[in-house]
């Protein structure tokens, strides 16, 4: 028996098997880091937080290029764009020191990018008012400060 003889007779075995089944798998939730889950519980204690207050929840979580808005909200018949903030200490100013200009200007950006699609969907086209706000965690504390900062 020759090479090629061999060779077909090897393609045919393979052809010949039957294929095997793998079970249908699931795409697995990335894992989130410690400080990604600690972000995750923030967000969803100020989520409860404004609705409690007679917010409603748009959007969560709404990415760009820019960055990502926390929270989108329809509050006291305004578009809220909304940044939660948590941190353990006090250092270096806190949590609401740390939406500085920098994170403000790709808030803005991001906002810019979202509010044609938010407005169609929610508001019949038509442009509504908006504000920024920030929610900041600090261990038990949550202040919530509605117009933290206006678009320049």
């Amino acid at each position: 028996m020759n090479l090629f003889d061999y060779a077909r007779q090897a393609q045919n075995r393979q052809l010949r098997r039957k294929p095997q089944r793998r079970p249908a798998s699931r795409k697995a939730e990335p894992r989130r880091s410690p400080s990604q889950t600690s972000g995750d519980q923030a967000e969803q204690r100020a989520c409860e937080h404004v609705l409690a207050h007679g917010a409603r929840v748009l959007a969560r979580q709404l990415r760009t290029r820019f960055g990502e808005i926390d929270l989108v909200l329809c509050h006291q018949e305004q578009l809220v764009f909304l940044e939660v903030r948590q941190r353990n200490h006090k250092t270096y100013g806190g949590a609401l020191a740390s939406v500085n200009r920098d994170k403000q200007r790709r808030l803005i950006l991001a906002a810019q990018h979202w509010l044609p699609i938010l407005s169609q969907r929610y508001f019949h086209g038509r442009l509504p008012a908006c504000r920024f706000d920030v929610i900041a965690i600090e261990g038990d504390t949550l202040t919530w400060v509605q117009q933290a900062f206006e678009q320049t």
